[in-house]
């Protein structure tokens, strides 16, 4: 086990996530398969080193959702890093207990392909299920340690999903 200061004293993990919104305002969710409970989320993944983050987000988008980038316009992304901690008792198993947390960018595809597109069947299967959900709807159902980083992202959006 890991005492608070030791988690506290960690970095965040680079990450990227997905906001992917088609052409009738619904965002693209995926139901977790490790075991999280019920827990949908957005996409998102690490940033490998020198690595750009646009980058990293078209590469996770097709890892797991098989959608490719040609398929998705890059309509915004954060004006910043938006970092979150996760509950201390998952620090030491996640990662190898190196970070407590993930700091994220996140970018806001539009989704001009057909549905046909989207795979979640892929090499390494992060979703068993996913949905195209209005914003409010996937803020009940993400988990609530990533809450408060998915009503920012909403927000700072808003303007540009509709």
């Amino acid at each position: 086990t890991m005492t608070e200061d030791e988690i506290l004293a960690l970095r965040y993990r680079p990450c990227v996530g997905m906001m992917i919104c088609n052409r009738y305002g619904g965002v693209f969710a995926g139901q977790r398969l490790d075991g999280y409970g019920d827990a949908w989320q957005m996409p998102q993944g690490g940033v490998e080193k020198g690595e750009e983050p646009q980058t990293a987000a078209l590469r996770e988008l097709e890892e797991e959702t098989g959608i490719p980038a040609h398929a998705v316009t890059v309509a915004a992304e954060t004006s910043d890093w938006i970092p979150y901690d996760l509950p201390h008792h998952i620090v030491p198993k996640l990662w190898k207990g190196r970070y407590r947390g993930q700091k994220q960018k996140w970018f806001l595809m539009r989704f001009d392909g057909d549905d046909a597109l989207i795979n979640i069947n892929t090499k390494e299967p992060e979703f068993g299920a996913w949905a195209w959900l209005p914003p409010e709807k996937l803020l009940q159902l993400i988990v609530p340690f990533k809450r408060d980083t998915y009503e920012r992202v909403i927000r700072e959006f808003q303007v540009k999903i509709s």
